[in-house]
């Protein structure tokens, strides 16, 4: 008998009407050139080949006797009509439909009483420029049974690396399945599991109490909550947004795709990571954001980042992932010393995880803890506490290493691939984001009622790119051109979020389009040799 863990048991006791705790994405494809038929049948026999090498696609919950304990995974034969279903949108749609549907989809809970997962094709998408047909995937697969590293996993399962499909090998399972438990196992594998848990936790008591004890001195010793303030810390209360309130059953979600090639690029240059670009990014575009509805804080946000708990080569379909905490400079106006201090909340953030990843258990004894959590989410949503306590974090931010090359399922080339993740009460707001081939995929999830206007904040990510893009790069020459250029943008920057913080965002917007025709012609009067540009005649 196969239990599910502490921490993936925990996704279910915590599933409510507003708060389900599946994660998905939004995959784009270009079918083959002669494709003819529905390409949800072409899955179907695609996944149905598939099915002995994904073994999270073959199994269900089984629940112990009266909710006692987590319960375990049992086999199943998965009904690929149910788990893979069509929805025909309107002849010619786009994105704008696309997100639309999963915005509806992705509010609606997985059938426990089936495998934990589904797959929704769109039909009537727009073809592509150059008229191949074009169709799309929202997956929905629940956390309880995978997290970002596992997902990935899979997908590698059932993607390839070319348009015709890899042969798989079928081979026979070593031991005889089991689509049901009885009594006497149930009651006999909770006893020995729950103390063999037990046990385990006695054995690494002393390291564990060792590390986190070395671990909250230093956290403390250096953070201004707790009056230190000796090196820089990421231990603080993060201020109310709009983000950090009670969720309802609705869900709002945007998709973004930049250029990874050059996203890389800059990252080089300013001798940071990709990560600390991601989070400058989504940093500078809620800064943006909040500024244009009169809500930025004057405190910097705090962004929980999913740190991963596995070891080398460790793809086991379950969650081995803590949070940790990142501040995202949101207080600070200009964009190289955002960066800087972005790069340092993620060094203090790396530091402190490091000899925290061993101690932090991801499994515990679980006799009794399904009702005790199950009550306590239950409660916490009705008495709306997130909406008057304090939180620790005000969104999530998670980077998940995707493929570098193109990839194919059941003969369609993937273009895009954009997570779709989960929002909690007090925390409405998810941004998760995967690499992909030449591309970095966003996909931002939100409260629907919270934060209607997603795509808003998807918008601002594009614009954070432009920011990141006029910052002068350490080396690099100045010539007369790239400083003027640069100095607009500053100036245009700075001037529209005085003004949408002041009168609102289409203010603005407006002014920073003044400002930047301006800084065009000052570009060409520096490049003309301080001549203005002749105007264009029109005939």
């Amino acid at each position: 008998m196969k239990q599910l863990s502490g921490l993936d048991a925990t996704f279910l006791y915590l599933e409510t009407a507003e708060m389900p705790m599946h994660v998905g994405a939004l995959h784009l494809f270009e079918l083959p050139a002669g494709f003819r038929g529905r390409f949800a049948t072409a899955l179907r026999r695609h996944i149905a080949q598939r099915l002995p090498i994904t073994p999270v696609l073959r199994r269900r919950l089984w629940w112990m006797p009266l909710n006692l304990a987590n319960p375990a995974w049992v086999d199943a034969e998965p009904d690929l009509r149910a788990h893979i279903v069509e929805v025909v949108l309107r002849k010619g749609s786009g994105m704008p439909e696309l997100e639309a549907e999963v915005s509806r989809l992705h509010a609606l809970r997985l059938d426990r009483t089936r495998p934990l997962w589904k797959f929704h094709v769109f039909e009537g998408l727009a073809p592509a420029p150059d008229g191949a047909r074009r169709v799309a995937m929202y997956t929905q697969l629940h956390h309880a049974a995978v997290d970002g590293q596992a997902a990935v996993a899979l997908a590698n399962a059932i993607l390839d690396i070319e348009a015709q499909p890899r042969a798989v090998e079928a081979r026979a399972a070593r031991r005889p399945r089991v689509y049901r438990l009885e009594m006497t196992e149930m009651l006999g594998g909770i006893l020995a599991s729950q103390a063999q848990k037990v046990a385990q936790i006695v054995r690494g008591l002393p390291s564990t109490v060792g590390t986190l004890k070395d671990a909250a001195g230093r956290a403390v010793g250096s953070s201004r909550l707790f009056g230190g303030g000796k090196g820089f810390s990421n231990v603080a209360l993060a201020p109310r947004t709009p983000f950090n309130v009670s969720v309802s059953d609705s869900r709002a979600f945007a998709a973004v795709t930049l250029p990874l090639p050059e996203v890389k690029s800059l990252a080089r240059a300013h001798g940071a990571t990709v990560n600390d670009i991601v989070l400058l990014l989504c940093g500078t575009a809620l800064r943006r954001f909040l500024a244009a509805r009169r809500a930025l804080p004057r405190k910097s946000l705090i962004a929980a980042v999913p740190v991963s708990l596995r070891e080398p080569g460790n793809d086991r379909a379950e969650n081995q992932a803590t949070l940790s905490l990142v501040s995202l400079g949101t207080h600070i106006a200009d964009t190289g010393r955002r960066l800087a201090h972005v790069k340092a909340a993620t060094a203090a953030m790396k530091s402190a995880m490091g000899p925290l990843k061993a101690a932090l258990p991801t499994d515990f004894p679980s006799l009794g803890v399904p009702w005790l959590m199950e009550a306590a989410a239950a409660l916490y949503g009705r008495a709306r506490v997130a909406d008057r306590v304090p939180q620790l974090a005000n969104l999530v931010v998670s980077n998940v290493p995707g493929p570098g090359v193109p990839l194919y399922l059941a003969g369609a080339r993937m273009l895009t691939s954009h997570p779709a993740s989960i929002v909690v009460h007090g925390v409405a707001l998810n941004i998760t984001v995967q690499s992909y081939d030449q591309s970095l995929d966003f996909g931002l999830v939100a409260d629907g009622r919270a934060v209607p206007e997603v795509h808003a904040l998807g918008e601002a990510l594009r614009v954070a790119l432009d920011d990141l893009r006029a910052l002068e790069r350490p080396g690099e020459p100045e010539e007369l051109d790239v400083v003027v250029r640069r100095a607009g943008q500053r100036i245009g920057a700075a001037v529209s979020d005085a003004v949408s913080e002041a009168v609102g965002g289409t203010v603005g917007r407006v002014t920073r389009a003044v400002v930047d025709t301006a800084v065009r012609g000052a570009v060409s009067a520096a490049r003309s040799g301080g001549k203005p540009a002749a105007p264009s005649r029109r005939r």
